[in-house]
């Protein structure tokens, strides 16, 4: 399916059409991190079943498995999202990751559910480098941030989704099982209309040549913007990962919560406030970009700043509501920060390789990411103190807005 011969030309009403791209991927990334949730508010339920999960150690194997198979394969899926049809390496996305969420339904060992989510990361990792891409084709600078943000509003509500699955798991007629079979097969099924409905952009003219993978590694490595790009996006996936597959867990055992409860109370509060942050990220990256060319830069970073205070009052909070009110701070920097990444990325490389360096990103952050699950159940089993821990993430985060502050976006006409 190359390029050439699978770029279908946008209908008479581009305008429409460009939104509505947007429309028919947000229950993709919904069902998306769906999946990816639903194993942090089930964990109790899991472990009860699967014996042979030891301890908070090998929980962390769990969740780090599909991290580091995603992280190895994004740049090559990224590749391939850059060289062939993105529709139809979203919709096979899809398709393949829904299966591999229905068989996660079936497993019976600690072995069997590493290997799944192993092969979760296999299929996952085509999607966002693919989808994030489309969506930059068909959207000029003044929506850009704003198309991405909506988009990533999925994420958000796909975690929320996930955050009503410890409730799932509880109930005496349904179960983790059943949770991820049904989610398996919604995606199934959507895979269909989603591969019917879905167009690509017209090829760029630049992206007519179609260079080399030695090619494409060479223009961005050897850009001094992508390599600040990388550094800046991989520090906060230390804490975001963290917070997304720990936090349901800390809550329960730091506020003595059911597992159905905790995961609302964790995830909610981080979720709702980053369908917030996107939004208000995005619009505000827009109306800046109107006069600077660092518009996006500034936003992003001022996201990232509001980690700093979110991190230390949760590793400190004794209560309840003071963790839910410096979630929500965290969870609006993290839309801030979420929004703006694409974009960023789209004025600092080549239309050809932007699929491929948003995948090749995602190999480093999401590594880190893995890496920061394990290492979190490590050293809850070694007794660190989360204020400890949460100070540290913090730090990083102070460090990574100075990273992005140094990125030097090319010149363009301000947006109207």
């Amino acid at each position: 399916m190359p390029a050439t011969s699978t770029m279908t030309s946008p209908p008479s009403s581009p305008g429409r059409l460009t939104w509505l791209i947007v429309a028919l991927l947000f229950p993709v990334v919904v069902l998306n991190y769906l999946d990816r949730q639903m194993l942090a508010t089930m964990k109790v339920s899991m472990v009860a079943s699967i014996p042979d999960i030891a301890n908070k150690a090998d929980w962390g194997i769990v969740l780090g498995s599909f991290k580091w198979v995603y992280a190895l394969l994004s740049p090559v899926c990224g590749y391939l999202a850059d060289r062939f049809s993105r529709r139809h390496v979203i919709a096979f996305s899809l398709c393949a990751w829904s299966a591999v969420t229905w068989w996660t339904g079936h497993v019976s060992s600690f072995n069997e559910l590493v290997a799944a989510r192993a092969l979760m990361g296999v299929s996952e990792a085509f999607y966002f480098p693919a989808a994030l891409a489309l969506i930059v084709d068909f959207h000029p600078g003044h929506t850009r941030s704003r198309a991405i943000g909506l988009h990533q509003t999925g994420i958000y509500t796909g975690l929320i989704l996930g955050g009503f699955a410890g409730y799932v798991a509880e109930a005496p007629t349904l179960g983790w099982s059943w949770a991820f079979q049904a989610a398996g097969i919604v995606g199934v099924l959507y895979s269909v209309p989603l591969l019917m409905l879905l167009r690509n952009a017209p090829r760029h003219a630049s992206q007519a040549a179609s260079p080399s993978p030695v090619q494409t590694m060479s223009c961005l490595l050897g850009n001094r913007n992508f390599i600040l790009m990388v550094l800046y996006t991989s520090l906060p996936a230390v804490a975001g990962w963290v917070v997304k597959d720990w936090m349901p867990e800390v809550v329960r055992e730091r506020y003595g919560l059911s597992q159905g409860d905790a995961g609302l109370a964790a995830v909610l509060s981080v979720q709702i406030a980053s369908i917030l942050g996107s939004i208000t990220g995005g619009y505000c990256a827009d109306r800046w970009m109107r006069r600077s060319n660092r518009g996006r830069i500034y936003a992003s970073a001022l996201g990232m700043l509001l980690f700093l205070p979110a991190l230390v009052g949760v590793g400190r909070s004794e209560t309840l509501v003071f963790a839910v009110c410096f979630l929500v701070i965290f969870g609006i920097g993290w839309g801030f920060f979420d929004a703006n990444n694409m974009p960023i990325l789209s004025q600092i490389t080549r239309p050809e390789v932007r699929a491929t360096a948003f995948g090749f990103m995602n190999l480093i952050t999401i590594s880190v990411g893995g890496f920061a699950d394990w290492g979190f159940g490590h050293l809850r089993d070694e007794k660190v103190a989360h204020s400890l821990i949460f100070d540290s993430f913090a730090g990083v985060a102070v460090l990574a807005a100075a990273f992005v502050l140094l990125i030097r976006p090319r010149e363009e006409a301000p947006s109207k």
